[in-house]
């Protein structure tokens, strides 16, 4: 099994944080934008398995006497902005990825940031007819804006470890309103 991160949790979840949000400011985010659901009829989700997640943290950035939350900031060449009508929740989870374990098919009513800290991740997406694996490992990411389904895995023998930050509407306490269970599309023989 690989080692822990070596830092105490407030450390982890400040490096977290930090990292996450640097990334997080090329996103534009809105209420009215579409959001996908599971399809209708009889559902028939795939629960995930062989996952211990642990939320970290969750907020609401809003200002309800204030203007829509609207950050651009330009540093060089770099340029970054979020947009927000109605605020936005920003959470954060460690997720913990067994041998074999897996998500289940599911959406996100807004995009999600992954970093594999540990181990492999391999991702895949409803939207892609060929099932073709999208694989993460230590130090690299997943964008994953939450717009239809997909599922993650981990198809090795050792533990994956994963810190997950979500942007969703405000309001929502703990890990509600955060995930979506969606039907299994086809696409994949699992």
């Amino acid at each position: 099994m690989p080692a822990r991160h070596p830092l105490d949790p407030s450390i982890r979840l400040a490096t977290a944080l930090f990292g996450s949000l640097t990334v997080l400011f090329l996103l534009t985010a809105c209420d009215d934008a579409d959001q996908s659901v599971a399809p209708g009829g009889t559902p028939q989700f795939t629960m995930g398995s062989g996952t211990t997640p642990t939320l970290l943290g969750r907020a609401t950035f809003d200002d309800p006497s204030g203007p829509p939350l609207d950050i651009k900031r330009i540093t060089g060449d770099w340029h970054v902005q979020i947009k927000a009508k109605s605020g936005l929740d920003l959470a954060v989870q460690d997720i913990v990825f067994q041998p074999g374990g897996f998500s289940g098919w599911h959406t996100h009513p807004g995009p999600v940031f992954i970093q594999v800290i540990s181990g492999t991740m391999t991702f895949y997406e409803s939207d892609d007819p060929t099932c073709t694996p999208i694989v993460r490992t230590v130090g690299q990411g997943y964008l994953d804006l939450g717009e239809h389904a997909h599922i993650a895995r981990n198809e090795t023998n050792e533990p994956s470890e994963n810190l997950v930050v979500y942007f969703a509407p405000p309001g929502g306490t703990g890990t509600a309103g955060l995930r979506i269970d969606a039907d299994p599309p086809g696409n994949c023989p699992f």
